[in-house]
């Protein structure tokens, strides 16, 4: 399928894009990088980088508009508001911000199909208008559903303005040549906003993190993990859904344990400083910045346990990206989330993890102590993660989704 693509040019919208190394940004920039290799000529219609600390980037820092080349890609960067504190007023700020600068001054050309990177509403509806008024077809990839987001993420506001990013998101949507969901989770949703199943493709997203290469004890010294502490490690996105504080709770009632059981919190976000205030008091709580990618593998694979947590209203919103990297790593995986939900679904798949009740750290104080007192269930857990990644989530299989998908509209 992707000889169809060469010679074709191709415009994707996204607001993510690289040098941001986690959430959405990595997969917008492989599928672009990935498209170029196939012979297609590729446009990018970006953000100024900002995630996951909801401040613009210092390198882009006074920069209103520019354009870049990116491994054969040009990316045109558009400036928009970015806020440190999520509300849904200041991310309708966010959203219109974006669609209004690139609207203005979108990238030259007719571009032969388009494709649009959601949850950002103001993407889909870039793409949507451009991809009419050029008469081509418009594939977009639904990453987190921005409906259910306002509802279930707890996000100031949101209740109030979910039924009207819901509306927006089901037009979006319903204009769309095919639309690609990243987990089955979504399908529902995405029919019963009008879109037919025979337009919906599932399109998993696939690790972009190599498997782990260096020595074990050496990174945990580095960090200053001792061999007899059982480390605890979330890494990623510190905002409103994950619902970290059940991390803390979780570090308060293992206090006195023996071994020491130790959480780390690695990343950004809006909610990195209320997190630090926390855990002050908290001994056996470290809050690190995100990891470089050349050292990224090595840190998951030097903990014992990696946590993935959710508050207990999100149900299907979204599926965090950080599972397949998790999954790389040959770490166990405890899952604090909704047992009904996509996240749940995923973890209990893989065979790599076990899911308890979000919100809970009693819940998650337990299964954490029960795998630290069972080496061998630790480690066969941890196992079936690589050989997951490797029947499902491998990077030319996803690639060959996209791929598929991309032939599909234009040639369907």
């Amino acid at each position: 399928m992707s000889e169809l693509l060469a010679g074709r040019r191709v415009l994707l919208v996204s607001i993510n894009y690289a040098p941001e190394h986690t959430g959405i940004a990595p997969y917008s920039t492989r599928i672009a990088e990935h498209l170029r290799m196939c012979g297609a000529d590729v446009d990018v219609l970006a953000g100024m980088p900002h995630y996951p600390g909801w401040r613009v980037h210092d390198d882009y820092r006074g920069r209103w508009r520019m354009v870049e080349d990116r491994g054969g890609v040009r990316v045109h960067r558009r400036r928009g508001y970015v806020p440190s504190r999520q509300t849904a007023l200041r991310r309708a700020a966010y959203e219109v911000s974006f669609l209004a600068h690139g609207s203005l001054r979108p990238p030259a050309g007719r571009p032969d199909l388009v494709l649009s990177q959601m949850p950002a509403l103001a993407g889909g509806v870039i793409g949507g208008r451009s991809a009419r008024h050029h008469g081509v077809p418009h594939v977009v990839v639904v990453q987190d559903l921005m409906g259910a987001a306002a509802a279930q993420s707890g996000i100031r506001g949101g209740g109030r303005v979910a039924s009207l990013a819901a509306g927006v998101e089901a037009r979006i949507l319903n204009s769309a040549t095919l639309v690609g969901v990243v987990h089955e989770s979504f399908v529902d949703h995405v029919t019963a906003a009008g879109v037919p199943g025979s337009r919906v493709r599932v399109v998993p997203n696939w690790t972009h993190a190599t498997p782990p290469s260096g020595d074990r004890r050496a990174v945990r010294a580095r960090l200053g993990w001792r061999e007899e502490e059982r480390v605890v490690l979330h890494s990623g996105n510190m905002g409103l859904k994950q619902g970290l504080e059940v991390l803390l709770d979780t570090a308060r009632l293992s206090g006195r344990d023996t071994p020491r059981i130790r959480v780390v919190l690695m990343g950004d976000g809006n909610r990195r400083a209320h997190l630090a205030r926390l855990a002050e008091e908290l001994p056996n709580v470290d809050l690190l910045p995100p990891a470089t990618d050349a050292e990224f593998s090595d840190v998951l694979a030097a903990a014992d346990v990696l946590a993935v947590t959710q508050r207990s209203s999100v149900l299907d919103m979204s599926l965090p990206s950080k599972l397949t990297s998790y999954f790389t790593s040959g770490r166990p995986v405890v899952a604090s989330v909704a047992t009904a939900g996509g996240t749940a679904e995923e973890v209990r798949r893989s065979g790599a993890g076990i899911v308890v009740s979000p919100e809970d750290p009693e819940a998650l104080y337990g299964a954490i102590r029960a795998l630290s007192r069972d080496p061998a269930r630790s480690a066969a857990l941890g196992a079936r993660g690589p050989a997951y990644v490797r029947e499902r989530l491998s990077p030319q299989a996803g690639l060959g989704r996209i791929s598929a998908m991309l032939s599909e509209a234009l040639h369907g």
